[in-house]
């Protein structure tokens, strides 16, 4: 059933309109297309309603004890109405027949043996030609527990016990391989830890699945660092940075992962929130908050639409210093106490962004590539918005007209055309061509179809121009944030898995080596010898920072920042 202003509103057109007024062609079109436009304004008010009205009554069902209706989700092989899928970049493509490509010439040969063969039964003619290679993969899982007899010894004039030391890498009960083996199996293949535990016993190692848990969380400051030293080379890497959030849990309670990457690293932070203040936490790797009142602050506050005698005010108090959370809201405490609580986090916001960007001790993000969540808007000197993202809300207008459908999907293909056009500048960039690729934009974006919900959305677009078209700008950026998505699915992997960590300790130890693993995949690494590596001590594989480092230098992906 419609809503009653809906209704009204309906009638009250209805009950005006006489066929008999429209004078000429024009006149009809205008007519037919208001009526057509509030036929799909009613159909979608009422499919609302119904899925409204399902939803109580199935909490009325389960009140009563009974089941709801069952919850069917369609194929994910599904299409659109119009046989195409533009929800990712990967979708966005006509897929093409994949040619199997040999593997052989990937893989570590550890030893070779020679296959002979009996030259008895052999024609007496047959000559030897050649060997013919076949590689085999196998592997061995066997136990390799040993039994070291620490040599001891006592002093009685030191009145001290001298005892050998057990080798570098070994720690506790668990040597190097089973400690790289339970993180391998728990964060790179999403192995519960009781499966771990039992796994271990299908090839003769006892451990339980509490000291499986030690093994991941227990004593890993060496990895913890590591990946602080990677999140600080990831950002002075490049410019630019790619991110994104999810929900998860921690001990029960919802929290926000988020994840920063770019070509080279990638980075998971966890943390209670997810708004702006968050932000800037995650952007210093959780550094203590810190604020700045400056000419900057005032700008991005007058951008904000705080009052004139709120700014007024807020310059009675020290200007150019830097507090740290504490100091500064026991300072608007005691100077600005009425103002409101949007106001006020209003002023955090901008005396945040403020600091960060004075603070030299991590690398200031220029350029962020996001959707257009506002939690990310107005902290980065730029920001790029995923097209993907724009794309996704015209997927969700779901016309109820053919009519309709026609001209969205009208629309959608000289959406991609201009897209596909923006591909080919990135890809060789001529900056004779962006006053074309612009007006192209506005005209693109300018149009109107008659179709009420399609042209709001299309007006939207255009209000998103600048960060739409950032890569005019800087042709290294993506024109989409699939990266920093295909990271997060892996979080969402996990989650899907496991119920989430229960202990601070824990939060840290996923966030680490989510990290490790992700960024050992994009420098060419594998992630089982990385942490074994890393766990035996054998010091033959470089600082994930260092290998960072190079990778940015051989591509030099701020090259548009560069003074020209």
């Amino acid at each position: 059933m419609q809503s009653i202003d809906t209704y009204d509103r309906t009638k009250a057109v209805l009950d005006q309109f006489d066929p008999n007024d429209i004078q000429d062609i024009e006149g009809a079109r205008q007519a037919i297309t208001y009526l057509l436009n509030l036929i799909e304004e009613v159909v979608s008010e009422n499919r609302e309603l119904r899925e409204e009205n399902q939803r109580l009554r199935d909490e009325n069902n389960r009140l009563k004890g009974e089941q709801g209706k069952p919850k069917i989700k369609p194929s994910k092989k599904a299409t659109a109405p119009n046989g195409t899928d533009h929800s990712s970049e990967r979708e966005r493509h006509t897929r093409k027949p994949r040619k199997r490509r040999s593997k052989v010439n990937q893989i570590q040969v550890d030893r070779e043996q020679t296959l002979t063969l009996d030259l008895a039964q052999l024609p007496e003619d047959a000559e030897f030609k050649d060997y013919v290679p076949v590689v085999v993969q196998d592997v061995r899982l066997v136990t390799d527990n040993i039994r070291f007899l620490k040599e001891k010894h006592y002093s009685a004039s030191q009145n001290k016990t001298y005892l050998a030391e057990l080798p570098a890498g070994y720690k506790g009960e668990f040597g190097p391989g089973v400690r790289t083996l339970a993180h391998v199996l728990y964060h790179a293949v999403n192995t519960s830890q009781p499966k771990i535990a039992e796994f271990f016993e299908y090839i003769g190692i006892q451990i339980s699945s509490g000291q499986v848990s030690n093994l991941l969380i227990k004593d890993q400051d060496r990895f913890h660092a590591e990946k602080d030293a990677v999140y600080a080379a990831g950002l002075r890497s490049s410019p630019w940075q790619h991110i994104d959030e999810t929900g998860t849990r921690v001990n029960g309670v919802n929290q926000h992962c988020h994840v920063l990457c770019n070509p080279f690293y990638t980075v998971y932070l966890t943390t209670e929130k997810k708004d702006r203040l968050t932000v800037i936490d995650v952007l210093t790797n959780l550094s203590p908050r810190a604020y700045l009142l400056q000419a900057q602050t005032y700008a991005w506050l007058r951008q904000a639409n705080v009052s004139a005698s709120i700014l007024e005010r807020l310059r009675h108090l020290p200007q150019d210093r830097v507090f740290d959370d504490q100091q500064f809201n026991r300072l608007l405490d005691e100077h600005l106490a009425e103002v409101n609580a949007q106001h006020r986090r209003r002023i955090l916001e901008a005396a945040a962004i403020t600091a960060y960007h004075v603070q030299q001790e991590v690398p200031v993000v220029q350029l962020l590539i996001s959707d257009d969540a506002p939690q990310f808007k107005r902290i980065t000197d730029e920001l790029a918005l995923c097209w993907v993202h724009d794309a996704r809300y015209y997927k969700k207008l779901s016309p109820a007209l053919a009519y309709h459908r026609h001209l969205l999907d009208q629309f959608m293909n000289r959406y991609w055309a201009f897209y596909d056009q923006l591909l080919a500048y990135r890809k060789a960039p001529a900056p004779e061509q962006v006053p074309r690729l612009e007006a192209e934009f506005d005209t693109l974006f300018s149009t109107v179809t008659g179709y009420t919900g399609l042209d709001r959305r299309i007006a939207m677009t255009r209000d998103k121009r600048s960060s739409l078209l950032m890569v005019l700008r800087h042709p290294e950026i993506p024109l989409h944030n699939n990266p920093a998505e295909i990271e997060m699915r892996r979080r969402v992997r996990k989650r899907d898995v496991s119920f989430g960590p229960r202990t601070e300790d824990g939060k840290r130890a996923w966030d680490t080596f989510a990290t490790l693993l992700a960024t050992t995949k994009k420098l060419g690494l594998s992630f089982y010898r990385y942490v074994y590596d890393r766990v035996a001590q054998c010091e033959e594989i470089p600082s994930l920072a260092d290998l960072i480092v190079k990778r940015a230098q051989q591509i030099n992906p701020a090259a548009s920042w560069e003074p020209v």
